[in-house]
């Protein structure tokens, strides 16, 4: 069973919590995780910065941070937390929808839990793929970052 529980600071017309829950089962499920309790929380700049800084030492608001947890019992277990002003002010730069923005961020933060990584060039590269991937299959534009 997939249980996604969504939070936020933020509201956002079109990025409702039911579409969150909805997107975040279509990427697990490709993903092949079918059991799994993902916490997405939508973040103002003061509170995503506060949690960047405290635990990874940066010193901004950052677009997503992400908590994996239990891995107990076979089910996927973690937190996703979302800059909404980092989200706004990149989509109104390039031009992009916000609620394009967010699902990108969205996915990102699903793939991190579910074994990807972007530290090295590598790894970013699996992982900037499968982002793309996603975004495709969801019929939204190619946004994830080149590297």
């Amino acid at each position: 069973m997939l249980e996604i529980v969504v939070t936020r600071q933020v509201k956002i017309s079109g990025f409702t919590n039911k579409k969150i829950i909805e997107l975040a089962k279509v990427i697990l499920l490709k993903e092949g995780i079918k059991k799994a309790l993902i916490s997405v929380a939508l973040l103002d700049d003061k509170d995503i910065h506060a949690a960047n800084k405290k635990f990874l030492d940066h010193d901004e608001p950052t677009d997503v941070i992400t908590f994996p947890l239990d891995q107990a019992k076979n089910k996927l277990t973690g937190e996703i937390l979302i800059g909404v002003g980092v989200a706004r002010r990149h989509a109104k730069n390039a031009r992009l929808l916000l609620e394009h923005e967010l699902t990108l961020y969205l996915i990102h933060g699903l793939l991190h839990l579910c074994g990807f990584d972007d530290l090295n060039p590598v790894a970013r590269k699996k992982m900037r793929k499968r982002e793309r991937f996603h975004l495709s299959r969801l019929g939204l534009p190619d946004i994830a970052p080149l590297q």
